[in-house]
């Protein structure tokens, strides 16, 4: 009898062990992806790895292309200095002489921050739609430059927004279990064999349900803005995680 129940209080024991693992497994995939989202964006448009300093040069209005705000404007509207902005646009207009990027090309440049094997276009798709609020199907240089300022030097709260923005995915104000599956698949997909030995079909699902449950705070089946800020911000882990990610160009 004694041998029974200390098999059985062994197993139980492996198996909470088994689930806090897979569970910092799914935190540190997810840390993994803020990391390298705000690299891709941090170096390829910033034109650091050049180490240009020039002066901030206007894109001549005609056909396709397109002439950013003013200098002035762009410093009042993110977290960024002269100096900076003029480092992004040069970086940016190098990588996209029509002043905007289209979602193939965001997508192939976005697919080398990530390991082979995994399949990163379906993430990308996301991202690009949080960074093109106006759908228009190109993301412009403001439109970089606002997105790249609360991901990387806003407040929690901003970041916070943000990530809620990517999360809802038909844009409606709210996050259904559906969207915030269909999120975390696409992390997981993208991450290739990274994750492959931690993550199946039924550990998303265990993962997305118990999340969603965390989130949704009224219990009615979907996560508004204010429920997703309350929830994270009472959450040490995320909004210390969170904060790590500030740059400084």
């Amino acid at each position: 009898m004694y041998g029974m129940v200390s098999g059985h209080s062994d197993s139980k024991r492996n198996t909470s062990r088994s689930n806090r693992h897979r569970h910092r497994n799914n935190d540190n995939v997810h840390r993994s992806v803020y990391r390298r989202l705000v690299s891709f964006f941090r170096e390829t448009w910033t034109g650091i790895k050049m180490g240009l300093d020039s002066e901030y040069e206007e894109v001549d209005v005609q056909q396709d292309r397109y002439t950013p705000e003013a200098l002035d404007n762009l410093c009042e509207i993110t977290k960024f200095n002269k100096r900076e902005l003029q480092l992004m646009y040069r970086g940016f207009k190098q990588e996209c002489p029509s002043g905007m990027v289209k979602e193939e090309t965001f997508k192939g440049i976005y697919a080398q921050y990530f390991p082979r094997g995994g399949d990163t276009s379906q993430y990308a798709h996301y991202v690009f739609n949080t960074f093109d609020q106006d759908h228009t199907g190109s993301i412009t240089f403001t439109d970089f430059v606002v997105g790249l300022s609360a991901l990387s030097r806003g407040s929690v709260q901003e970041k916070l927004k943000w990530t809620f923005n990517l999360y809802d995915i038909n844009g409606d104000g709210y996050i259904t279990k559906d969207e915030l599956f269909r999120i975390v698949t696409s992390i997981y997909d993208q991450m290739g064999r990274a994750v492959d030995s931690v993550v199946d079909d039924h550990t998303t699902k265990e993962h997305v349900d118990k999340v969603f449950k965390k989130l949704d705070l009224n219990q009615d089946g979907v996560v508004t803005m204010d429920e997703f800020l309350d929830s994270c911000t009472r959450d040490e882990n995320i909004t210390k995680s969170i904060g790590f990610f500030d740059t400084v160009l």
